[in-house]
C-alpha cells in the first residue's frame, strides 16, 4: 500500500500543480486537452482516497470516475496533440512528436487501465477484505503487468484483480506520461 500511496501521491503533486497553472490563455485544441487532463485530474482527486482508504470505497463511483478517464485517453488522447501544437501556454514537451509511438503507447495504456478499473471496481480493495480474491492478488503480480514492468495485461487479467491494484497501474501511466511529455 506505501507503494501506491507514494506513486498516487507523486501523480496527484504534478497533476495539481499543472493544474493551478495550465489553462491561462490557452484556447483551441490546447484548451481542449487541458480540459481533458483537469477532468481526468478531477477524477483522480476523487479516487486516490478511495483507494488509499482514506474514504469509503463506492464500486459505482469507481466505475464512473473510471469511465471519465477512459474517455479521455487512448486515440481521444492522442488527436489532441496535433504537430505545432506545443509553445506557451501548452506544457506538452517537444517529445511527444519526437516519440509518438511512446505517447500513443502510453494514451492506449491508460485507456486499457481505465476500461480494466470499470472491470475490478467491484472487486474492491486489496486490504479491505472487500474483495473477492483472485490469485492476482499479491504485490508483486499486482504490478507485474504494468506498463513500468512490460507488458500490459489483458482485460480479463485486470478484471480480477483488486480495483486498488489496476488503480496503480493507471497512475503509474500517468506519473510515466508526464514526466515524459510534460513540462512542469
Amino acid at each position: 500500500m506505501n507503494i501506491l500511496k507514494m506513486t498516487t501521491g507523486v501523480a496527484l503533486v504534478s497533476l495539481f500543480a499543472a493544474a493551478a497553472l495550465a489553462h491561462g490563455g490557452a484556447t483551441g485544441i490546447v484548451k481542449e486537452r487541458m480540459d481533458g487532463m483537469s477532468a481526468m485530474k478531477d477524477s483522480m482527486k476523487i479516487l486516490t482516497p478511495m483507494m488509499q482508504g482514506k474514504t469509503p470505497y463506492n464500486a459505482q463511483t469507481v466505475q464512473s470516475e473510471a469511465e471519465i478517464i477512459g474517455r479521455h485517453a487512448g486515440e481521444s488522447m492522442t488527436k489532441l496533440f496535433p504537430e505545432g501544437s506545443d509553445g506557451k501556454p501548452s506544457e506538452a514537451k517537444p517529445e511527444i512528436w519526437q516519440d509518438w509511438g511512446s505517447f500513443a503507447e502510453l494514451a492506449s495504456q491508460l485507456e486499457t487501465y481505465s476500461e480494466g478499473l470499470v472491470l475490478a471496481a467491484d472487486n474492491g480493495l486489496m486490504m479491505s477484505g472487500s474483495g473477492q480474491g483472485s490469485g492476482m492478488m499479491g504485490g508483486a503480480s499486482m504490478m507485474g503487468g504494468g506498463s513500468m514492468m512490460g507488458g500490459s495485461p489483458d482485460q480479463t487479467q485486470l478484471s480480477e484483480m483488486p480495483a486498488d491494484g489496476v488503480f496503480m497501474m493507471l497512475s503509474q501511466t500517468c506519473s510515466a506520461c508526464h514526466t515524459q511529455f510534460r513540462s512542469e
